[in-house]
């Protein structure tokens, strides 16, 4: 039985999956790397997914079901499937993976780096490059983890995500320029997913008071509510009514100071345009006159300013 109570678990698990995905290539007369090619992606995914070791992503899948001409059947199975089981997490993180695999919602605040159900695959790599160097064995599982807890929310008729994010998370670089223009990028589309909302506290705002640590409010479907955060190496839970209820109003407050969605949307505009100039200004000098043209064409976003009274 999965996890829902739904049957049918023989037929949705990861390896089930891999299998079928190399049965419909090598119809289709393809190798791992012919499929990777088409996809595009590294031809070691495409491996790691049909052994069942990896999770796939969304945009994986429908590429697949598209160069396989399979219609919708990767899509439909991969909604399916409950993942969760399949993945490793690490042990004092188990409790509160399982909690996203339930949650009917999430308010969470996240200070220096962009909140794990928001990253990109390459931000997350490198996050967990940082944390534990050189084992990349390590990173992959931790990687393939993380993942697999965001699909749920990919979902337009997902779990709500609510995320009031510090700007120094937005600021602070992880890994390079186009690592957190990607990130950007991710989240201006997931802001603009029904079941997700976005907001940003700016560094030039004092007077928003902040959490000492990340936190998030989770609410289970019988409606209970926990308080999760975070120190260096723990996870720490609790759902007194007491401290619910402070942690609430303290959230509340917060999102009601900081920037709308709107605005918030704007102000990562702005840091991915930064990123991008960055980035540009970082080629050899034959390439800057070209780097300056593309900057010239691309979109420009109004950069904020403090609204009256700040």
């Amino acid at each position: 039985m999965r996890r829902d109570g739904s049957g049918g678990a023989g037929a949705t698990t990861a390896a089930v999956f891999g299998e079928v995905l190399r049965h419909h290539r090598e119809v289709a007369g393809l190798t791992q790397g012919d499929l990777a090619v088409k996809i595009p992606c590294d031809r070691s995914l495409v491996a790691r997914v049909e052994t069942g070791t990896r999770v796939p992503q969304r945009r994986f899948v429908l590429a697949c079901d598209r160069e396989l001409g399979t219609g919708e059947m990767f899509a439909k199975l991969w909604r399916k499937i409950d993942w969760y089981p399949e993945v490793s997490h690490p042990d004092w993180f188990k409790r509160r993976a399982e909690m996203d695999a339930q949650a009917v919602a999430i308010r969470t605040y996240q200070g220096q780096v962009i909140p794990g159900l928001l990253q990109t695959e390459e931000y997350a790599r490198a996050l967990f490059s940082r944390s534990v160097p050189g084992d990349e064995k390590e990173v992959e599982e931790r990687l393939r983890a993380r993942m697999s807890r965001q699909q749920r929310f990919l979902d337009p008729d997902g779990p709500l995500l609510i995320a009031v994010l510090d700007e120094s998370s937005i600021r602070t670089m992880m890994s390079d320029d186009a690592v957190m223009r990607n990130q950007c990028a991710h989240l201006l589309a997931m802001g603009q997913r029904p079941n997700v909302c976005i907001q940003v506290a700016p560094a030039h705002d004092g007077r928003i008071i902040r959490p000492d640590t990340s936190m998030s409010l989770i609410t289970l479907p019988n409606g209970e509510v926990w308080v999760y955060s975070e120190s260096l190496d723990n996870g720490h839970f609790n759902r007194d009514p007491a401290v619910i209820a402070r942690h609430a109003q303290t959230y509340d407050v917060l999102r009601a100071d900081a920037l709308s969605a709107r605005d918030s949307a704007a102000l990562i505009r702005d840091a991915m345009e930064g990123y991008a100039h960055d980035d540009c200004m970082a080629q050899e000098q034959p390439q800057r006159g070209q780097c300056r043209r593309l900057h010239r064409n691309s979109p420009r976003y109004p950069r904020l300013r403090p609204r009256k009274g700040q």
